[in-house]
């Protein structure tokens, strides 16, 4: 039995060499990571940090502006971009190679595009490297433009030298540098070399938008030959030389360690077996095949440490999602206020009326098709290669490191292409196997590759946090809402995971989609009352507003009921002082065919109603329309009509495809995912008892983009948010009846 445990704990002690070491709880293997976490939020202003970067980007001067680190020019003209995202189905490569195409002159599909290892060049996010908070193409768009502009100024200037003419004498035409005068030409190919060792002027112009060839144009996906083919690497499809297998069996409860194995031995025995290990909150088998080291994990009969008998401190035996409920709904702590409009007080104690509801949604597992993995392998120099998928390659870089008691420019991290994000590709600790491998690959002295399987993923998943708000709205005689206030109650990813950065009381992944609404309530007041969740917790599609905005808008619709006011209509009301929002409700109305509420007879003979939601997640603005039946106890989605404003757009056809994606997870969490915990366990090991959204329930989705000028907002995730509250507001005009906890699937619809 090997106990693995890496050899230093976070800032104590020297660095230490490649052998195995004992003693290592799972309370330091949470320390170290959440320390390389916050190292890895701090890299912007740590030099040092910085000076450790590995590759060509290890001396930028400012991130996105040396353009030898992003674009290698081959003979041929076509280019190599170098990243600074995470390809994982958004579409990104395409969209960049869009943009910085436009301004260098080149056709996008004349791209192929990486990710970049980690280095400071890459920082373009507000000074961090990071894929995710739909904030890729915004975050980078001008930079991106810059970039390529840039570059073709130093091929104009290096042909101008080489044909020895005037720089203003030439053009550029698709990958060419033309003399108009002479005929002569000169590809890009030729002349990189000399054009990328020129210093970079910083004052550029960039192309006027009117003249724009492929942004703000359905440019073909530069991946979809290689996915149609089977082609594309995904972690799972990495292999490396000598490479042994690992399955691992996680322990039953959070927070509790193996101790004794009874039949080790036995299955040391068994075909195939390399080894068997210790590790934190866990055991793993290693060998010659992953379908071998499986059935040994599955064999290993363990004795694992008892957890706290009851409470919510830490994942006791007696937990429960049900108990986490009351605890957030029974709080008695004062709230931190998060948003304050007006005199609350005062309209409450004039009001015509007052009304008042409670929301909840579950925990959610993301649930996506591509199981964790990760191949760790040590060189011959003790440095580590790590193959694995992840949103922030600097953060696991430092991680990885601290595990492996390494400098981080002695870890190369390789960042395949992911098989979706949903926000499950960052670092939760326990929820990540990656340490697993390294762990694992420093004792057998071989590259091991970590695969967890189905039933260890849904075991060990961070969810989306269980939430929880409390509504109290002030009607006045005309039936117009006069204050509304709210209390979200829980704990954040945010908070979780990025407090030491933000530092602020209020966890905005907590409060997004509850503050900040474009309704003119004259008196607002919403709350924050942190309950600390003892399971780990995550990012999930659209984060705080996959369950804010169904909480805020179906309440709304609760106000109109209450005021006896047409929804569509009191959200146009609210709205007078919005023209952008108003434009965008009306938008989804025309995408629609006009809004009607119902109940109605469809064509079919069957009775249907529509609910509509608006969104402003992630820069951009949502309005959402849905059509909804009855059948067999169920709420059946026919249609979704989706208007989004994110400003302005690179590429309308991934706009779309986002758009309706999101919209299809966001139906599937609304219909029929939950996460429960029975006696401090999760009771969903695999999707025959985590249903997920399928094809006979997908309806059809119907996308308008509005691009309205506004500041470039997000894409990934805003498709999502108004999808629970425009279905749960059509099943409350069909049936009368107001659900305020989801998944829909465990509230019967049937005779009502």
């Amino acid at each position: 039995m090997n106990d693995l445990t890496p050899l230093h704990r976070l800032g104590l002690g020297a660095r230490p060499t490649r052998e195995p070491v004992k003693n290592f709880s799972r309370r330091g293997f949470l320390g170290i990571a959440s320390g390389a976490l916050l190292l890895g939020i701090d890299l912007p202003g740590g030099a040092a940090a910085q000076t450790r970067a590995e590759g060509p980007a290890a001396v930028a001067p400012k991130p996105g502006t040396r353009v030898a680190a992003f674009l290698e020019i081959r003979p041929d003209s076509s280019v190599r971009l170098l990243s600074p995202f995470v390809e994982g189905g958004q579409g990104i490569n395409t969209g960049l190679a869009q943009t910085i195409g436009e301004e260098l002159d080149l056709d996008p599909a004349r791209f192929a595009v990486e990710c970049a290892p980690p280095g400071p060049d890459y920082a373009v996010v507000n000074g961090l490297r990071m894929t995710g908070g739909s904030f890729s193409t915004r975050s980078s768009f001008e930079a991106m433009r810059r970039l390529g502009a840039t570059a073709r100024e130093m091929l104009l200037r290096a042909a101008a030298a080489r044909l020895a003419v005037a720089q203003d004498s030439l053009t550029t035409e698709d990958g060419r540098v033309i003399h108009t005068a002479t005929g002569r030409t000169l590809g890009y190919g030729e002349l990189a070399q000399a054009a990328l060792a020129l210093q970079p002027r910083d004052d550029v112009p960039l192309r006027d938008a009117k003249s724009f060839r492929w942004i703000g144009r359905p440019v073909a996906r530069l991946d979809m030959r290689d996915k149609a083919t089977g082609r594309a690497t995904y972690a799972i499809d990495i292999r490396v030389e000598g490479m042994l297998h690992a399955a691992v069996q996680h322990a039953p409860h959070l927070g509790t360690e193996p101790q004794v194995i009874a039949n080790e031995a036995a299955v040391r025995a068994m075909p195939g077996i390399h080894s068997v290990h210790r590790l934190p909150g866990a055991v793993a088998v290693v060998a010659d095949s992953w379908w071998r080291a499986r059935k040994g994990a599955e064999a290993l009969q363990v004795t694992w440490t008892a957890p706290a008998p009851e409470g919510i401190a830490t994942v006791s035996q007696s937990f429960s999602s049900s108990a986490m409920l009351a605890a957030l709904k029974g709080s008695t702590e004062p709230g931190i206020p998060a948003e304050q409009e007006g005199d609350p007080a005062a309209a409450f104690a004039g009001a015509a009326k007052v009304i008042e509801a409670e929301y909840d949604a579950p925990y959610l597992a993301h649930a996506q098709l591509e199981p964790p993995s990760a191949v760790a392998r040590f060189t011959a120099d003790g440095s580590l290669d790590l193959w694995l998928p992840n949103q922030m390659p600097e953060l696991f870089q430092q991680i990885a490191a601290k595990t492996a008691g390494l400098e981080p420019e002695q870890v190369r991290i390789h960042s395949p292409m992911l098989g979706g994000f949903f926000g499950r590709h960052f670092a939760y600790g326990p929820a990540n196997p990656f340490p697993q491998a390294i762990l694992l690959a420093q004792a057998t002295g071989r590259p091991v590759r970590v695969l967890w399987s189905r039933e260890e993923e849904f075991g060990m998943d961070a969810v989306r946090p269980l939430s929880f708000a409390r509504f109290k709205a002030a009607l006045g005689a005309d039936g117009m809402p006069v204050a509304l206030q709210t209390i979200a109650v829980g704990e954040g990813p945010i908070g979780r995971w990025f407090g030491a950065l933000f530092k602020s009381p209020v966890d905005s992944s907590v409060v997004e989609g509850l503050d900040k609404k474009p309704y003119a309530i004259p008196s607002r007041r919403l709350d924050y009352v942190k309950v600390p969740h003892p399971v780990t917790i995550a990012f999930w599609r659209s984060v705080g507003h996959s369950m804010n905005d169904y909480f805020y808008e179906s309440f709304l619709d609760e106000v109109a009921a209450a005021g006896d006011k047409d929804p569509f209509d009191l959200r146009m009301a609210l709205l007078k002082d919005s023209p952008r929002h108003r434009t965008l409700l009306k938008a989804v109305a025309d995408l629609a065919g006009g809004w009607r509420r119902g109940p109605f007879a469809a064509e079919d003979g069957t009775s249907r109603a529509r609910g509509v939601s608006m969104a402003s997640p992630f820069g951009s603005e949502t309005a959402t329309i849905a059509e909804v039946s009855l059948k067999d106890g169920e709420a059946r989605v026919h249609d979704l009509w989706i208007a989004i404003d994110p400003g302005s757009v690179v590429n309308p056809a991934i706009v779309k495809r986002q758009v309706e994606s999101a919209a299809a997870l966001g139906l599937s969490s609304t219909l029929l995912e939950q996460v429960v915990y029975e006696n401090g366990q999760r009771q969903a090991k695999n999707f025959d008892a985590y249903p997920i959204l399928d094809r006979e329930r997908m309806p059809r989705v119907h996308v308008t983009i509005v691009e309205s000028g506004a500041p470039m907002g997000g894409i990934g995730e805003p498709g999502l948010p108004g999808v629970p509250p425009a279905v749960v507001n059509a099943v409350a005009a069909l049936t009368g009846r107001r659900v305020r906890s989801l998944p829909l699937a465990k509230t019967p619809l049937s005779g009502v």
